[in-house]
């Protein structure tokens, strides 16, 4: 494959273990192909400004309590620190993508880059290659989000993706839009975390007694108790990570991106309802259980079902399942969907960087 300069646009400077880790394996991922790769970095101070409130009350209307600023302000040191380590373009507006210049092919995704719904992404038509300027514009994992297929893709929006060479998505919600609104059949192929996994394997933490993952916030009161009564019988601590459960053992609220992948990493088990919570403890191969959010239900739903784990996510009528969940190793089944998916991802990426 012949050596590209690549700009890699999607949202690298989230306050997010699972956006931060996506946008370095993919970036990283495309380097170990042998490319001159680096994450585009654009800056809006309205962006800035709604991931720092984001950053320190993440589950708003709900205050956060005084006593955890003080580790909200370490984790958010934390990516700072972290961001500063990525390779990135020179800086310019989100609302100047004419500023991005002298790139072959540049790559959106993945993360919910097109998610006209996005808090304070939503709308921005950069994220659908309006005004960039490249020999080639390809996607890479791209997702709506909660934009729902249902809904359909407003003509405007599915013209500018006519101007991709190639597109890819890492959802069939995404894939339906795009089919529905382009008539184009985009390619299915796996988050960066999971594509390109050396990156984001990382060595366990070196915890004092055996643990369980709690990655989110928002979990509802019968997910909670199961999930209690679980860890409780099987004497394994509750850990929570990045946000506040106060049905957990302990708080992690001041965990950076390395520490959340190497709680992952040593834990038992993961409960989650984040759509990374999942792929985290995929890469990991460890048990897991989630219960999405409205707001992830379709990147969970879609993920699950495409790696056949579907039962891995739960209703509340499937509460009594939770301690084999959580307790049982991943079915190899899994594990073989997603080495065939890693190849289709990497052919896909092959082709569309030719």
């Amino acid at each position: 494959m012949e050596r590209q300069k690549i700009g890699v646009l999607t949202f690298h400077k989230c306050i997010n273990y699972g956006s931060y880790w996506q946008a370095r394996c993919l970036v990283e991922g495309l380097q170990a192909k042998g490319h001159d790769a680096v994450l585009l970095d654009h800056h809006s101070d309205e962006v800035a400004r709604a991931e720092i409130r984001c950053a320190f009350q993440p589950k708003l209307p709900e205050r956060s309590p005084r006593s955890d600023i003080r580790d909200y302000s370490q984790k958010v040191r934390s990516f700072l620190k972290a961001f500063a380590g990525l390779p990135v373009s020179a800086p310019f507006s989100l609302y100047e993508p004419g500023a991005v210049q002298g790139f072959d092919t540049i790559v959106i995704g993945s993360d919910e880059v097109w998610n006209l719904r996005h808090p304070w992404y939503g709308q921005k038509s950069i994220f659908y290659g309006d005004g960039l300027k490249a020999d080639r514009l390809v996607s890479y994992a791209a997702s709506f989000g909660n934009h729902d297929a249902d809904e359909g893709l407003h003509p405007w929006w599915a013209g500018h993706l006519g101007n991709f060479g190639a597109i890819s998505v890492r959802d069939e919600n995404s894939r339906r839009l795009v089919k529905d609104g382009t008539g184009r059949e985009p390619t299915m192929v796996l988050d960066p975390c999971l594509q390109f996994p050396g990156i984001a394997q990382v060595e366990p933490a070196n915890e004092d007694e055996p643990y369980a993952v709690v990655y989110g916030h928002g979990f509802p009161v019968w997910f909670a108790e199961a999930v209690q009564r679980w860890a409780s019988d099987a004497r394994i601590k509750l850990l929570s990570i990045g946000y506040r459960n106060e049905w957990a053992d302990e708080q992690r609220l001041s965990a950076g991106p390395d520490d959340f992948a190497a709680l992952v990493a040593g834990a038992r088990a993961v409960v989650t309802n984040f759509f990374h919570g999942c792929v985290f403890a995929l890469l990991n191969n460890k048990p897991f259980a989630t219960t999405p959010t409205p707001y992830r239900f379709n990147k969970v739903r879609d993920l699950t079902a495409a790696l056949a784990a579907t039962h891995h996510m739960v209703a509340e009528k499937d509460a009594d399942r939770l301690p084999e969940l959580l307790g049982t190793p991943l079915s190899s089944e899994i594990g073989e969907r997603i080495r065939d998916l890693r190849g289709q991802s990497d052919e896909y990426l092959t082709a569309a960087l030719a």
